[in-house]
């Protein structure tokens, strides 16, 4: 009978096989090698190998290039690593981690043949993003010594690493690799056993829903890449990122999380398979969403899909001054925005006092621009000289564009509209600011739809570069070239986008939030687990609750409503914590308490 693994004192890990030389395989071999571990580099392939080695002795020559390793660092890193294209080459390994293509025939065949070959207390990690660890496990002779060991695309740079336990697995074995994980310099992050586990499960579901907006024609790719890479912060937009990951390789991810889940947002967008199949499978074919230069080259260029420069054939209509109705923090920003770009700017309120503060407001806000060194002080008062505070619409008479920055309330705005509509002089574009409100219902309280438009800025707005540019089916053409000129002028970026709850932004990431907080109620891993997942393993600047206390929790909830009404997916219902939590009046960072305590301001 087999010794259990917890009876069986466990050697250091200094000599670890690494199965599978692809680009995940070298890169984790070029971790272990720096840090000083025995490699030993085993594929079926001698050219594989061959090409690993090559890649390993470029990589390593550039470190040194930057000052990162020293050349005899470099010499001894090299020479810690040996491969082969024999299994039995794992025999004296203390670890072995597998990152062979994702099959489960395949992984289940190597670990049956190491069964036969490797110690009775070597630990076996599979570098599976898609597959269940415990179905790989319980094939294996001896499956408390199984887990999943998930390192992240480039393995040298990027610092997750998520340790995978499955019900089978013994607590010495995760206890070895996560030791080993931070003597490697990485972060290991623990979580339960489901496909996609914590980076990728939440990933994938986003890069779906990213694909099923491009193939539905909602949006063209340049734009929803832009759209995440500006309103969100992402290093790359997803439709980028898909390519970069490899279609074939999301499209087998996402198959794996549907059969857990059955959720429908995981159900391959059928853009995948049509790509797949034709072999357009990315960046490593030279083509996918975008076309590039060559095999594996990250250059793209033109193709047939490619729009061209300046090819809003309607002339847009003469916009000189703006009124921009409301007194919050985003319609001051908005204000501000348009008063630097050289506008003359009504800035109306529902009194005198308010409209003043808001004014106040912006004087400050330039005011630490100018202390910055990013303003002049004369700039800095010639923009707030254009800003004319008004306590009534009354004052949009001239304006040849009204804003509307008031309450996220389709009543209040419908009202707002009604009034812009018997005051602005015909001709004058009419734009609301709505986040996740139909444009349509705005435009129908007047008696002139064709004029209106959304133009859904970002907040901060002088900071943000994205403009949501929002049509309905009402719009006119020469509405729309208006407010793409208009955001040339103001510096921001135009987004295309048709009049549906949440645009592209809302519509991608509140679905992403939604199902982080799923992850938290069904206690499948912790705040600062999936937080710390999202910005080691995922390049996002702050974690999915970092970020719902700061947008709060109150109006998370509201966007996920308008999603769910709208789309009438099940996946897209809130989650029962999110609306507990507003229930409390646990709001976020706004009230001292969302899913974690904040110090009150």
């Amino acid at each position: 009978m087999a010794t259990p693994l917890s009876d069986t004192p466990l050697s250091p890990l200094k000599t670890v096989a690494v199965i599978g030389l692809g680009t995940m395989g070298t890169g984790i071999a070029e971790v272990l090698a720096k840090a000083g571990r025995e490699v030993v580099g085993i594929d079926i392939s001698q050219a594989a190998a061959a090409q690993s080695v090559a890649t390993l002795e470029a990589a390593t020559a550039r470190a040194v290039e930057r000052g990162r390793l020293t050349e005899q660092e470099r010499a001894d890193a090299l020479a810690r690593i040996r491969t082969s294209t024999d299994l039995r080459a794992a025999a004296d390994a203390d670890l072995v981690i597998e990152v062979a293509p994702e099959s489960y025939s395949i992984k289940q065949q190597i670990f049956r043949e190491l069964d036969g070959i490797v110690r009775p207390e070597t630990i076996l990690a599979t570098g599976t993003n898609a597959l269940s660890v415990t179905r790989l496990a319980a094939d294996s002779a001896r499956p408390e010594r199984v887990l999943g060991l998930h390192f992240f695309n480039p393995a040298p740079a990027m610092r997750l690493v998520e340790v995978v336990s499955s019900v089978l697995t013994a607590p010495q074995a995760v206890a070895a690799v996560t030791d080993l994980a931070i003597e490697l310099g990485k972060e290991p992050v623990a979580v339960g056993d489901r496909p996609g586990f914590v980076a990728d499960g939440l990933l994938f579901g986003y890069l779906n829903q990213a694909a099923a907006m491009y193939e539905a024609k909602y949006a063209s790719r340049e734009d929803i890449d832009a759209a995440m890479r500006l309103g969100c912060g992402l290093p790359m937009g997803p439709l980028a990122l898909l390519d970069l990951i490899g279609v074939d390789t999301a499209r087998t991810v996402l198959d794996a999380l549907y059969a857990e889940s059955g959720d429908r947002l995981h159900a391959p967008a059928p853009i995948l398979k049509q790509l797949s199949e034709a072999g357009l499978t990315g960046r490593k074919s030279g083509r996918g969403f975008y076309t590039y230069e060559a095999p594996g080259s990250a250059t793209v260029v033109r193709d047939a899909l490619t729009p061209l420069e300046g090819t809003d054939l309607t002339p847009g209509r003469p916009v000189r001054s703006v009124g921009v109705a409301g007194s919050g923090t985003m319609a001051s920003g908005i204000a501000e925005v348009f008063a630097k770009a050289g506008y003359e700017v009504v800035l109306a309120a529902r009194s005198e006092e308010k409209a003043q503060t808001a004014k106040a407001r912006i004087g400050k806000s330039l005011s630490r621009s100018v202390d910055k060194g990013r303003l002049t002080a004369e700039a800095a008062a010639q923009t707030l000289d254009r800003i004319t505070p008004a306590a009534s619409y009354d004052a949009f008479a001239d304006v040849d564009l009204a804003v509307e920055a008031v309450a996220e309330d389709l009543e209040v705005k419908r009202q707002l509209f009604a009034a812009l509509d018997k005051v602005c002089k015909p001709g004058a574009v009419l734009a609301t600011t709505t986040s996740s409100l139909p444009v349509v219902a705005c435009a129908r309280a007047t008696s002139r739809p064709q004029d209106v438009i959304g133009m859904h800025f970002f907040n901060p707005a002088p900071a943000m570069k994205l403009v949501e540019v929002v049509r309905t089916v009402l719009t006119a053409d020469d509405v729309h070239s208006t407010v793409r000129e208009v955001c040339v002028k103001i510096k921001k970026h135009a987004v295309d986008c048709g009049d549906r709850a949440g645009f592209i932004v809302n519509a991608l990431l509140f679905p992403y939030l939604n199902n982080a907080i799923k992850m938290v109620q069904e206690h499948y891993a912790s705040l600062d687990d999936i937080d710390a997942a999202m910005k080691l393993g995922g390049g996002y600047p702050m974690g999915p609750f970092e970020l719902l206390d700061v947008v709060g929790l109150d109006v998370s909830l509201a966007i996920e409503k308008v999603l769910h009404r709208e789309f009438r997916d099940p996946g897209l219902a809130p989650a029962p914590l999110l609306e507990h939590l507003v229930a409390a009046g646990c709001l976020g960072r706004k009230t001292g308490r969302g899913f974690r305590e904040h110090a009150r301001r």
